[in-house]
């Protein structure tokens, strides 16, 4: 192999984009060593847990679902809703919580949503569907959430 297709390759594996968002976020993941692979592989590599199989999905318990790498609050259980589509679905985030940024992966324009405290991969956040009054729906994979009923205080 030549020595620029070596330089080359290396400049390739050393860049790949999940090193990159891990690279990105470590420093704001306080929980990053508790996370099991699964939850790596979706909250860090911007992975997706399969559809219907989240613990949150059917899930309506009263309380708040916080970021699984960092325990923010994210969302209200106020906020959430059946939409069918294999995640939890919420309408609204809680006040600067959650940031959108635009997602041009496999082809497709959507918004990635993230936490804001440490860019945490949650989902995407979708518009115009019509499920509620609100018009939105983040979709957001289980696996990125930690839920605490509000008849427990959590310790932010």
């Amino acid at each position: 192999m030549s020595k620029l297709l070596q330089l080359v390759s290396a400049l390739f594996i050393i860049t790949l984009p999940s090193e990159i968002v891990a690279q990105k976020h470590d420093f704001k993941m306080k929980n990053i060593e508790e996370l099991t692979d699964e939850e790596k592989y979706v909250i860090i590599s911007k992975g997706t847990e399969k559809p219907f199989s989240g613990k949150y999905n059917d899930f309506y318990e009263k309380g708040n679902y916080y970021c699984k790498a960092c325990d923010s609050k994210l969302y209200e259980s106020s906020s959430k809703f059946k939409s069918n589509c294999g995640w939890p679905s919420f309408d609204e985030e809680v006040e600067n919580a959650v940031k959108k940024i635009p997602d041009r992966s496999f082809g497709m324009n959507r918004i990635e949503i993230v936490c804001a405290n440490c860019n945490g991969h949650l989902g995407h956040v979708f518009y115009g569907e019509y499920f509620t009054k609100k018009n939105t729906r983040h979709c957001v994979n289980s696996l990125s959430l930690k839920f605490v009923p509000d008849k427990k205080k959590y310790d932010e």
